[in-house]
């Protein structure tokens, strides 16, 4: 009988070549890569991290290199006729990241060129980044006869990492803003240029001076550029699907079901099908596991100082509404994390309302979610997230499903005692002895630690209802009072029907008032309905 070869999965594989010569899967692009470079000469796209950006822009490199037998057997085939050969100057700005000084920068980018420079030389009258890229470009050009493609990954690297630093911020900038200049003065020299990373180029303003960039971020042609959709799993990877199906011991459909849950739920347009997370879908296939890859992998350190730099409400995280103009500031005019919450990958476009010109945010999935939280609760809390998950978390999960509502509470009271919480809130745990938000950031914490369904702040039809969780068998409809009794909250969810719109979906409805002590800063008392 012959052996099946087990699959490979291009995990930590970001170089094309390398990708089809040694037969990992590959989800074929190529139509929408040939596609991009009909589009305008300069393009510009905006996509989480582990989205497969880097692997799309070596697919560029090898493409524009005339690489012809690298596609064989893909779309592009079909609609490139000349593979025409052109020079490559293709730079990967990540080798900048961590650099403490602009002139830490400004080396970095000059040790970036060497290689390109060995190719095709360099003068010694060309000093600065942007003088030696701007010979660059001329040489390649003149040497073979071709126009240039130039590929630029990662390139908001160096100034992502200073964005609130008023000393450091603009020095980077001046050093980037010259790196970039020769790309506006070398058009006529340039085929194609695309210039990817995380950030909007509007939002560092540091392309002033090149005004011919089409951002194709957000359109939804190109929505699926980066990432997995609905129709690729369940074609391309089908068989992985039930291989994993198998090792659960769940049904093709099950496995599906919790795959969608887990990675599902990205879109990057009003009008985009939603994609899977492939960085995350990769690893899980190989692993035959569901886990958090993609938070895993790392958590940027700007986006947690911008979140505590703005005071981010996490618990509105579920159902934000935003203006379009919102994705598209300056860091010096920012005054909430949203842009980069989106463009990072933290948020995603849920609907978008025509009339109002208003999207609708939301985390995409429970893979984020889970993560998400298990990132915050150190910054809004001071503990660790793996030592709540396994303690305190695991005790009032597992009050919450056997329905004791009183062993669940005694387990916040006990918890919320021992809440050290960092030094940037204890101006908000004086303000929180008459204010119940502080305590809602601490339950959502907790609820979404427990990967439960849990939202706050639920509008309805009478007002706006504290906590709702959904849990299997179980609705519980919680309003937190810290001036007032327990009585009165469960009054106030009565009185305005808080639980009314769950009590025909077919699960058990609890309601619980909830009052907080001032004094001792944890649960007083509680009654339950």
């Amino acid at each position: 009988m012959e052996q099946t070869l087990e699959r490979k999965y291009p995990v930590g594989i970001q170089t094309f070549e390398r990708l089809r010569m040694e037969n990992y899967l590959y989800i074929d692009k190529t139509d929408l890569v040939w596609r991009m470079t009909k589009e305008s000469p300069f393009v510009f796209l905006s996509r989480p991290r582990r989205f497969g950006k880097s692997l799309l822009t070596t697919t560029l490199d090898s493409y524009f290199k005339g690489d012809k037998e690298l596609f064989e057997g893909l779309k592009i085939m079909e609609l490139e006729k000349e593979w025409k050969q052109y020079p490559v100057i293709h730079m990967d700005l990540s080798v900048t990241k961590g650099k403490e000084s602009a002139s830490e920068l400004h080396r970095a980018l000059l040790l970036l060129l060497e290689p390109l420079e060995e190719q095709y030389g360099k003068k010694e009258s060309e000093k600065t980044p942007g003088e030696r890229l701007h010979g660059l470009i001329r040489r390649a050009y003149e040497q073979t006869g071709a126009q240039v493609a130039v590929i630029i990954d990662e390139y908001d690297t160096p100034l992502l990492e200073v964005l609130h630093e008023e000393d450091r911020l603009p020095e980077y900038r001046r050093v980037m803003q010259e790196f970039y200049q020769p790309l506006k003065a070398s058009e006529a020299m340039i085929r194609f240029c695309f210039i990817t990373g995380i950030t909007k180029f509007s939002q560092l303003s540091i392309f002033s001076t090149i005004n011919n960039l089409k951002n194709i971020s957000m359109l939804p042609q190109y929505s699926a550029l980066c990432g997995i959709t609905e129709k690729e799993l369940v074609t391309d990877m089908a068989e992985d699907i039930r291989q994993m199906a198998e090792a659960f011991g769940c049904s093709f459909e099950e496995m599906h079901s919790k795959l969608k849950a887990q990675y599902d739920g990205y879109r990057f347009s009003s009008k985009a099908e939603e994609v899977y997370n492939p960085f995350s879908l990769m690893n899980a296939f190989g692993d035959k596991m569901l886990s958090n890859y993609w938070f895993d992998s790392g958590t940027p350190t700007f986006l947690i100082r911008q979140m505590r730099h703005f005071r981010t409400d996490i618990t509105t995280m579920e159902r934000i509404e935003v203006p379009d103009s919102a994705f598209d500031r300056p860091p010096e005019a920012m005054t909430t994390a949203l842009p980069l919450l989106y463009q990072s990958g933290y948020l995603t476009i849920k609907d978008y309302d025509r009339d109002t010109r208003l999207f609708m945010l939301s985390i995409p999935n429970i893979e984020v979610k889970t993560g998400l939280t298990e990132g915050l609760i150190p910054v809004y809390t001071g503990l660790d997230g793996a030592d709540v998950q396994a303690g305190f978390a695991a005790k009032f999960w597992h009050a919450l499903k056997r329905e004791d509502i009183g062993a669940a509470m005694e387990e916040m009271k006990a918890f919320l005692a021992g809440v050290p919480y960092v030094e940037g809130f204890q101006k908000k745990l004086e303000e929180v002895k008459n204010y119940e938000g502080f305590y809602e950031y601490t339950f959502w914490l907790i609820f979404n630690m427990l990967n439960v369904y849990a939202r706050t702040q639920v509008k309805c039809k009478n007002g706006r209802i504290d906590f709702v969780v959904q849990m299997p068998d179980t609705t519980w409809v919680f309003e937190l009072k810290v001036n007032g009794t327990a009585q009165e909250a469960l009054e106030q969810i009565n009185s305005k029907g808080y639980a009314i719109p769950y009590q025909t979906e077919g699960r058990r409805v609890v309601k619980v008032g909830v009052q907080f002590a001032r004094d001792t800063m944890t649960v007083g008392e509680w009654v339950v309905e």
